[in-house]
């Protein structure tokens, strides 16, 4: 499936080099946490997983469908309640949809890969080379 690098080095503070898809792409830290902002922080990237996921597994239903859906906007909110991390899902449609096409679209958001991964959490295993 899926593979990215990143790399990091003294002298760029938290500026972080990532290797994916044959693209690369740039993370840092705020300068309120002590990076220069030259990157996207991590969870700005976990948040741009999701949506992008979101709104082209919708997109992909819908057209398989043969359903009118004329554009997706998806906007989240990732923020943390004591011990609970939570991110929020605001899903805006322009589409010609029954209700009953509407809870289809609502089942199938739910069930996007991106979705169920951060719902069921994932394994991970690290070595040190």
């Amino acid at each position: 499936m899926a593979r990215a690098t990143a790399h990091i080095s003294t002298g760029d503070a938290y500026a972080t080099t990532i290797k994916v898809s044959g693209r690369t792409l740039l993370a840092d830290e705020p300068f309120s946490n002590g990076g220069k902002d030259v990157g996207l922080a991590p969870y700005d990237f976990l948040l741009s997983s999701l949506a992008a996921c979101t709104a082209i597994t919708l997109r992909m239903y819908a057209d398989r469908k043969g359903w009118t859906l004329r554009s997706i906007d998806v906007a989240l909110h990732f923020y943390r309640e004591g011990d609970k991390e939570i991110i929020e899902r605001t899903v805006k449609l322009d589409g010609d949809f029954s209700p009953e096409q509407l809870e289809r679209l609502a089942q199938v958001t739910e069930r996007t890969p991106v979705t169920k991964t951060l719902k069921q959490g994932v394994t991970i295993d690290t070595t040190f080379a």
